[in-house]
């Protein structure tokens, strides 16, 4: 039987030829070029593939022709394929060693850049903080308080923990304060579907009404009424938002909405209370209520003294008061009026009593739309209607002006309205100046 030797010479070429830094395990002496290293061992290791699939392609051979592998033929295998395992293993530990070195560059970079090259201005656990910066007291510390300044640690500074702090976010934002609206729900409300409101006013009655005789003629009354007009007015306003501040913020629209609904009712509030009737502003109350004048014979020398007089004009004149409009200033000042002397009680009551604003037995309405000094007292039903042509709408377009071209848009609140003072007698207005 033939047998057919392999070139056994090849494992020792290899072994000759492998870096001395791969001699048993990757060293951290492999030269200061671990990456040229690393693509001397990938070419040694082709190689080596290389006469182990010539030896393969040998062992087939002389298996078919002989029926068996000699002595020889295994031990050169066995031998090559433990230096393919221990080179592979090379390879991998050569790859981890070069991105190590990549990491470590990078380090050193980022400290360079951050004004520091020290492994010591890293950030330090608390206890690695107390150990760095007290370690010497520590160990001299013989009782009592021992301070130390930690200046190395984990903190809510920047760069520190501070990055991983989340703050609460409150979605509601705080808006601006509301003024109570509270005059339009006195008066007598009203709807139209024109754009005018005529009525009938009365403006005479004469009384024959009398006792008479059996065939005496009885006295003649007469009566007389007026047409009465007014118009719809319009009470509106706007503001311009950008396409993509309407887009980004979802709460935007309705914040603005109710903005500009509040608004109008303000604005709506003004009016009915001192609107002078001129152009497009409606006649209000106080335009239209008679001026006060004290009944002889009565005191007149305070702010409840005045009132309770006023209340009687409006009783004289056939109607019923039911409210008293007042700023709060005004009202503020009647419930610290004192008895005087030496009596400090208030003349108004108990300070700590719960009750509903009551002056003379009437509905007191502390507002700011009437100003400090001024006062109006009547029956706000009986003296006005007020009628809703259309109610307040809110719309939005993006046609208005140079809008379309600048991505704005233009969102408008609106109402239209008619007021009607019909019994002006049935209030008063004055004013607290006391000669």
């Amino acid at each position: 039987m033939s047998k057919i030797m392999m070139p056994v010479i090849s494992v020792a070429a290899l072994a000759a030829a492998c870096p001395n830094a791969l001699r048993g395990s990757v060293r951290m002496d492999a030269g200061d070029n671990p990456e040229a290293l690393l693509k001397e061992v990938n070419q040694q290791l082709q190689t080596l593939n290389g006469e182990i699939k010539k030896t393969a392609e040998q062992a087939l051979k002389e298996s078919k022709a002989a029926g068996d592998l000699s002595a020889a033929t295994k031990a050169t295998t066995d031998e090559l394929l433990a230096r393919q395992s221990a080179t592979m293993k090379a390879v991998d530990d050569l790859k981890a060693l070069v991105e190590g070195v990549e990491t470590k560059t990078l380090e050193i970079s980022q400290q360079v850049a951050a004004g520091g090259g020290s492994s010591k201005s890293s950030v330090m656990s608390l206890g690695q903080a107390v150990l760095a910066e007290g370690a010497d007291r520590i160990k001299t510390y013989k009782g009592g308080t021992l301070s130390l300044t930690i200046q190395n640690a984990v903190t809510t500074a920047s760069g520190s923990g501070g990055g991983l702090i989340y703050h609460e976010e409150e979605r509601e934002p705080v808006r601006m304060p509301r003024r109570r609206l509270l005059v339009r729900n006195l008066l007598m409300p009203g709807r139209t579907n024109s754009d005018q409101v005529h009525y009938r006013k009365q403006v005479l009655r004469t009384s024959g009404a009398g006792m008479v005789a059996e065939t005496t003629p009885s006295g003649a009354s007469e009566f007389g009424w007026d047409k009465a007009v007014e118009r719809v007015k319009k009470i509106a306003t706007h503001t311009n938002i950008s396409e993509e501040a309407l887009a980004d913020a979802d709460q935007l629209q309705s914040e603005i909405d109710g903005e500009l609904r509040y608004l109008i009712d303000l604005e709506e509030e003004k009016q009915i209370v001192a609107g002078d009737g001129v152009g497009e502003n409606l006649t209000g109350l106080l335009t239209q209520a008679p001026a006060f004048v004290a009944a002889a014979g009565l005191p007149n020398a305070n702010r409840i003294d005045r009132l309770r007089l006023a209340l009687l004009q409006v009783t004289l004149e056939d109607y019923m008061p039911a409210e008293i409009l007042l700023n709060p200033t005004d009202w503020a000042a009647i419930e610290l009026q004192k008895v005087g002397g030496t009596d400090e009680r208030y003349v108004y009551g108990d300070p700590g009593a719960q009750a509903t604003p009551r002056l003379w037995g009437k509905d007191v309405v502390e507002t700011n739309t009437m100003s400090v000094g001024e006062w109006l007292v009547g029956d706000l039903a009986m003296a006005a209607t007020y009628y809703d042509r259309s109610e307040t709408e809110v719309l939005l377009s993006t046609e208005h002006d140079q809008n379309f071209i600048e991505d704005m848009i233009t969102m408008k609140a609106r109402k239209r309205v008619a007021m009607a003072i019909k019994r002006a007698l049935a209030m008063v207005k004055g004013n607290f100046t006391f000669v």
